[in-house]
Order: C-alpha cells, then sequence, then structure tokens
C-alpha cells in the first residue's frame, strides 16, 4: 500500500515541475476551389490550405516543401494557391504557427502531386465516362422494362373512380381522357413526361395537371357513361382491335 501512494506523490510533484500541455494540436487541410483532385493526392486548379489550432493564433506560415508558400495573420488562417505556379510532381505542404504568447507550433504534413490540367481531365474521364454510361443504362431499363411486362395489360377502373396520385402527380391521357398516376418509370422530358396510361394501355406525352383538372376529369368520366358514349375501356379494345386489323394488311 505504500508504493502506490509514494507512486501517486511523484506524480503530482512532476505534474507540478512540468505540466502537462493542454495545446490544441495545429492541424492544416486542404479544400478544392477549382480543379481537379483524385483523393489519392493528384491535385491541380485552385485550392485553398487553412489552419486549425489553439484559439490564440497569431500567425501561420505555410510552407512548399522547404519554401515560403505564404503567411496569413488573421482567422481563419486561409492561403490560396494554383498548384500551376509550381513545378510537377511531389511536394509536401506544411505550417508552422506562432500564438500570442510566443510559443511556436508545427502542423502536419500533407503530401500531394501537382499535375498537369492535361493529366488531371485525362484521371477524371476515367472515372465519369463509366458513371454516365453507368447512369444512360440504369435510365434506359427503368423506361424499356415497365414498357415489356405492361405491353398489352390494362387496369379496370370504374368511371369517376377516385384516385391517389401520388408524388409524381397525375395527368390526363389524350386518348382516352381518362385521368391517372404518372409513374415513376416515365420518361422526363422538361415539363412532361412520356408515360403509359393504365386503362387504355397507350403511352402518350403528358404533362402533370392540377387537382381541378384531375377532378374534372373524373367527373366527365361519369357524365359520358351516362350519355351512353363509348366507355373508356370499350374504346381502348376497339382501338386495339384496329391495330390487330391494320398489322393483318401490314404483313401482306
Amino acid at each position: 500500500m505504500i508504493f502506490p501512494r509514494l507512486l501517486f506523490l511523484l506524480l503530482i510533484s512532476i505534474s507540478a515541475v512540468n505540466p502537462l500541455q493542454q495545446d490544441e494540436p495545429l492541424k492544416i487541410s486542404l479544400k478544392r476551389n477549382w480543379g481537379y483532385s483524385s483523393g489519392t493526392g493528384k491535385i491541380q486548379g485552385t485550392f485553398t490550405i487553412r489552419t486549425s489550432g489553439p484559439d490564440d493564433l497569431k500567425r501561420v506560415v505555410y510552407y512548399l516543401d522547404d519554401q515560403v508558400l505564404g503567411e496569413s495573420s488573421s482567422a481563419p488562417f486561409e492561403l490560396r494557391f494554383v498548384t500551376d505556379d509550381y513545378p510537377l510532381g511531389y511536394h509536401e505542404l506544411q505550417a508552422q504557427a506562432f500564438t500570442a504568447s510566443d510559443q511556436e507550433l508545427s502542423s502536419n504534413l500533407i503530401q500531394v502531386e501537382f499535375v498537369s490540367a492535361g493529366e488531371g481531365w485525362q484521371d477524371a474521364s476515367r472515372i465519369i465516362i463509366p458513371l454516365l454510361v453507368l447512369i444512360i443504362i440504369a435510365a434506359g431499363l427503368s423506361f424499356l422494362v415497365p414498357l415489356i411486362f405492361t405491353r398489352g395489360k390494362t387496369e379496370q377502373l370504374p368511371a369517376g373512380a377516385p384516385r391517389q396520385y401520388g408524388h409524381y402527380g397525375g395527368a390526363i391521357c389524350p386518348k382516352c381522357s381518362r385521368p391517372f398516376s404518372r409513374h415513376v418509370y416515365g420518361l422526363n422530358l422538361g415539363l412532361h413526361k412520356y408515360d403509359r396510361c393504365p386503362y387504355c394501355g397507350k403511352w402518350s406525352l403528358v404533362r402533370r395537371a392540377s387537382l381541378e383538372e384531375l377532378h374534372a376529369a373524373e367527373a366527365a368520366e361519369i357524365t359520358a357513361a351516362e350519355e351512353g358514349s363509348f366507355s373508356p375501356q370499350e374504346l381502348a379494345d376497339s382501338e386495339q382491335r384496329q391495330e390487330i386489323e391494320d398489322s393483318r394488311y401490314e404483313d401482306l
């Protein structure tokens, strides 16, 4: 029991003579303003180097290798530089800071490689082009798959039945005049969508209709049914029969 007490008293006496430093470490980081950054150290363009550290920082001097890159004497202690102003290749960035109490602090090292604009765009294209190809393929599949699996299929819904138009809103089919919910797989073309009516099965370019227009279209369905005109489903069936007849002549 005596030895632990002696060790505790010894630690107290040491800390009284040489107190532990409580200063925050000096740290530098890079921010890209314009240009290219590979994420692995290759950079090109305009960048800002900034410092974080103790609250009483007075001045920060930035170094590129062994040469002074510049200095900042006011918060947020930033320095902007252009990589094209310096030789291509590997470099080290570091900062030396001075506090209000004249304490000198050294920052961490950042190792970078300055590359040419041509090399930067070539590296970026290796990432961007495959990504664009994947986006185009995904967009094409999202449009073609529903087109294949919904071909010839229609939904039965009584005239005037209320609908839930969802996140993408509703549209009015220009073929059968029935209101329907626009689909996520519809092809966006600015203010319009190339979308499929689930009641007549036709694809059309439709815009997002207002709720007043949609409710008016729902009411028009009831009026048409009461007047004894073709129901939307009968109209769709007649159009499909006409297409079959036309295809017979085309085959000849």
